[in-house]
This record gives C-alpha cells, structure tokens and sequence, in this order.
C-alpha cells in the first residue's frame, strides 16, 4: 500500500489495518461540539492503539463535555496543541465534513501525511485519503467495533464502554430505526466483556444538571407546532444561554422530547449561537421526509432521519427559510399520501 493515496481510496477494514500496524504516530480527531459518538469513538479507537504501543493524541476543538467526563479514559481527551502536533496520521471520526473538526484541530493535524476518515454519515464527501463510511451503520461506534473485533486489536475496558456509549448515544438508546440486530448482538458482545450496563446507563441517561431542566423549560416556552401537526419546532436564543450559564451539551438529545409528540413527524430545534450563525438540529419519524437532502439545501448534511445546518443568522430568517423547505417536502409527500 502507497503513503498516500493520489485520489480518495473507499478502503476495506483489511486495509485500514494495514495503515495502523504501518504507523506507530497518530492523532485521533472528532467534529466540533462532540457527542457522545464523536467522544466514545475516539476512546474506543485510540485506547485500542495504545494498547498496541502506539503513540495517540486524542484531540478535540471542543475540549471533553461534562456529561461524558463519566467515561474511562476521557481525561485523555484534549484541546488541540499551539503547535502542529509530530504524528504519521491522523484520524477523523464521526465528522460529516472536514471543516467540521475545526480550524485549531485541522492546524493540530497540519503535519501528518496520511488522513483517515472513519464515518457514518451519508453526506460525508470522503475527504481522507482512505475512507471508511458505512452510512448504514448506526453509529461511528459500531463501524469501530467491527474495526477493533475483526483486526483482533486489544478491546480494552475503555474502548468496550466507550464503543457502547457511542452507539447507544447515537441510536436513542437503542431506540431509532438505525439499530439492528447486530446492534444489539454488539452490546451483548460488550456485557460478555465485562460491561457494566446498568452502571453506565444511569451515568449517561440519569444524571443531568439542574439548568438542562431549566433550559428545558424555557424552550417549552418557545415551542410550536404546523397548523396540521406534523412539524414542531423551539428555538433558544443566546440570551437564555448567557442567563443559564449553559454549557453545549445541555441541550443533546432534548429535541428528542417534541420529536415524540403524537403525530410530529419533523422536530426542528433551532439555536442561536454566539458567532451569530444559527445551528438547526432536524428529526424525522418519515423516511419519505429525509432531512438530509433538506439541510443539503442550506451546505448542512446528516442522515435520512437526522440532519443538522449551521447557516448565516437572524434566527427569524433562517427559521422561515427551513420551515419553507421542510413545509415544501411535506407538501409534496402528502400529495402522495401522508
């Protein structure tokens, strides 16, 4: 296998192997404001090469979330480095796009020579110079698992509760479309290895901090609905984010509360944030509704059935023009028969 590759390669986890027993250097990145996907995959990858003796950095913009401080190993995960950081390779996983790790993080990895791109995004473009995207797969999480199982690599106790909190993460714990048999046949594998699932559960699900219920109540104040019900929206201003000294984490995983209101097939969550651009966090119970191809009309990208745009403010602005796009697909699907 060459260095680099002249044009992007869709590489086999044959061949990515090949890559990490060839280096001995690596920096392991994720996408900006990580979840627990982002987070877990890099412990779950790099403590398995560490285990190997490999020299791994494991590099965030974003630094480590509190909610995910829980998990082995995180103590490891760092802002990026002044400097451009001596590695062969480096890493990216979870991450839909390149510009997306972040501008410090990229300037981290400046000096590598080979780029990895691990990923389950359907909108990823293939940006390393090998790829792994399997956009079937329910999370970066469970492509590493595979990874680390089939090339025999040490699955150690922070790469096995890191892969689950990925993946469970990333699923609804367990609860989207996305997952499947193998899904699960991974987190029985995972229990078999000594995972404490109860243990972990609690700390991933059952321990929020007082202001994540104030925020949520301030976005309940906000929250409307389409004249027919399918679509439900709330948004949070910057203001409530300065008044509840919110952290980007609080809000993870809380759109998932008007997603589950009878007969909402779209939950929108739109947030300002402090640059002035607006984040829109988009959900879909209708595979006919693909809010991919919607925030692909505003650069963003995602999955069929969860999509993410960050796009120019003022938030009534983009709210209307995403509410018009979303409106327009659910105009054409009923046509057909919602």
């Amino acid at each position: 296998m060459s260095e680099t590759a002249n044009t992007p390669v869709d590489a086999s986890i044959a061949e990515i192997g090949e890559i990490l027993k060839a280096h001995q250097s690596f920096i392991i990145l994720s996408h900006i404001r990580p979840d627990g996907d982002a987070i877990g995959s890099q412990l779950a990858l790099g403590f398995a090469l560490m285990a190997l003796g490999k020299s791994v950095r494991l590099i965030n913009e974003d630094g480590l979330p509190e909610n995910l401080a829980f998990m082995k190993g995180s103590d490891r995960i760092e802002t990026p480095p002044a400097e451009p950081l001596d590695v062969e390779v480096a890493i990216a996983l979870d991450t839909a796009t390149k510009p997306r790790l972040g501008d410090n993080a990229l300037h981290a990895a400046s000096k590598a020579k080979l780029w990895l791109n691990i990923d389950h995004h359907i909108s990823n473009p293939k940006y390393g110079d090998y790829n792994l995207i399997d956009a079937t797969s329910p999370a970066t999480g469970q492509i590493l698992y595979d990874l680390i199982t089939e090339l025999g690599l040490p699955m150690t106790p922070e790469s096995r509760d890191a892969i689950y909190v990925a993946v469970s993460t990333d699923t609804g714990s367990f609860q989207y479309p996305s997952t499947t048999a193998k899904t699960y046949e991974m987190a029985a594998d995972l229990i078999r290895k000594g995972l404490n699932v109860g243990e972990i559960n609690s700390k991933t699900y059952d321990d929020s901090p007082y202001r994540r219920l104030e925020l949520m109540r301030a976005l309940l104040n906000t929250l409307e609905r389409s004249d027919d019900g399918i679509v439900a929206h709330w948004e949070l201003h910057d203001q409530t984010r300065i008044d509840l000294d919110l952290r980007p984490e609080d809000s993870e995983g809380l759109i998932d509360v008007i997603r589950a209101i009878r007969g909402v097939q779209i939950a929108v969550f739109f947030e300002e944030l402090p640059d002035g651009k607006i984040r829109v966090s988009m959900r879909s119970k209708d595979k006919r509704i693909d809010v991919c191809q919607i925030a692909m009309q505003f650069k963003g990208g995602g999955h069929a059935l969860a999509a993410g745009i960050r796009m120019p403010g003022p938030l009534k602005d983009a709210k209307a023009l995403v509410l018009e796009a979303i409106t327009q697909r659910v105009n054409e699907v009923k046509s057909t028969g919602l």
